[in-house]
């Protein structure tokens, strides 16, 4: 079981710099990335793209953030379908693909300190939906299939 993506594990973390390009713009994150598909501003995407941390580009894209053409219901429609795109892309990445499929089946928990309890585990309570976690053992599972000797 992994429990926290930091350390040997942080390159599961969102945070972590693996450049993508989404929707015709490059990002550092993943992060970068998820709180850019929050708009459909163009320049406002690269504002956030440009951002000197996760944590900033994460900043951006909360309720008091840069967003001004935020819809709250029709993000939260749409953003597990974002989430799991994303992953995607970071993924095909060869150099981040070999390090998920040699977790093997250990369970991916993204424990946090922060209280998400929707992507993640609060690691204080206990509780959680880990979603993150969940879309991360589908890749996962998807390149270990492909990687496997019957698939070749």
């Amino acid at each position: 079981m992994i429990t926290r993506f930091k350390g040997q594990f942080d390159f599961l973390s969102n945070f972590y710099e693996s450049p993508i390009e989404y929707e015709g713009i490059s990002y550092p994150t993943v992060e970068h990335a998820f709180q850019a598909a929050k708009t459909q501003d163009f320049e406002t995407r690269q504002q956030i793209a440009k951002m000197q941390s996760p944590g900033k580009a994460k900043a951006a894209g909360n309720r008091n953030g840069i967003i001004k053409d935020f819809d709250h219901v029709e993000w939260e429609l749409r953003k597990d379908e974002v989430m799991e795109e994303l992953l995607r892309l970071k993924f095909q990445n060869p150099e981040l693909k070999a390090p998920l499929v040699q977790t093997g089946s250990a369970k991916l928990i993204e424990g946090n300190t922060w209280g998400d309890t929707y992507w993640g585990v609060d690691v204080v309570t206990g509780e959680g939906a880990n979603k993150l976690g969940v879309i991360l053992e589908g890749i996962r599972s998807e390149a270990q299939l492909l990687s496997s000797p019957v698939a070749k």
